[in-house]
This record gives C-alpha cells, structure tokens and sequence, in this order.
C-alpha cells in the first residue's frame, strides 16, 4: 500500500490548511486511518484518527476543536482539515493505515505509512 500526503504549506497563525491522503489500494477503505505529526528534534505524535466508517473519530487534546478528520471511502481517500493554526502545529504531517477497522490512537496499530507533508504555521 503506497500512500500519499500532500496539501501542507505555510500559513500564517489563525489560518486554515486541509491535508489530504490517497492510497494505492482499497485496504484504506477498509481500515481505520491516522494522522501523526513530527516536529524537529521530536517524537513523531498522535493526531487524529477515523474508523472505516467514519463514525469514530479521536483527537489530541491539542487539536481537538480546530482540526476535523474525514475521509471518502469511495475514493481512498482521508482529509484532515485544520482550523486556526497555531505555531505549535508546524511539522511534518504523516497519514497512516491501521490494522482493523478500528480508530486508534496508538502508533503501533498503524501498518502503512505515507512519506508526510510539512506544515509550517508563521506566528
């Protein structure tokens, strides 16, 4: 399974960026999908994850209320649209494939990994 991330750039602090993720194969449809993201000089962490459904959805106490997780089965794709940015959000945004159907938070249920995309938040 190949994954691609794309639609990072730079924005100004209070701005908005949607991400989007497009798999090879239909195994993302069929598994819960994640995003994590990875600072300079940082551990890559949990953001957002989606069940195959889409009926369940987790955040990080830090993005919660600013970012929404989607996806499009029909399309393999996943979306994550984020809302005031802040300079804390800029890194290196990775999507994944999990496992099971299920949503989780945990890095270690996630298989497949795209190559990231960089978000950069000026202040």
């Amino acid at each position: 399974v190949q994954l691609q991330a794309s639609g990072g750039g730079e924005v100004q602090a209070g701005g908005s960026l949607r991400l989007s993720c497009a798999s090879s194969r239909r195994t993302s449809s069929n598994n819960g999908v994640g995003w994590f993201r990875q600072a300079p000089g940082q551990e890559r962490e949990f953001v957002s994850s989606i069940d195959r459904n889409g009926g369940t959805t987790y955040y990080s106490p830090s993005v919660k209320g600013r970012f929404t997780i989607s996806r499009d089965n029909a399309k393999n794709m996943v979306y994550l649209q984020m809302d005031r940015l802040k300079p804390e959000d800029t890194a290196v945004y990775y999507c994944a494939v999990g496992r099971s159907v299920y949503a989780t938070t945990l890095r270690r249920e996630f298989q497949y990994w795209g190559q990231g995309t960089q978000v950069t938040v000026s202040s």
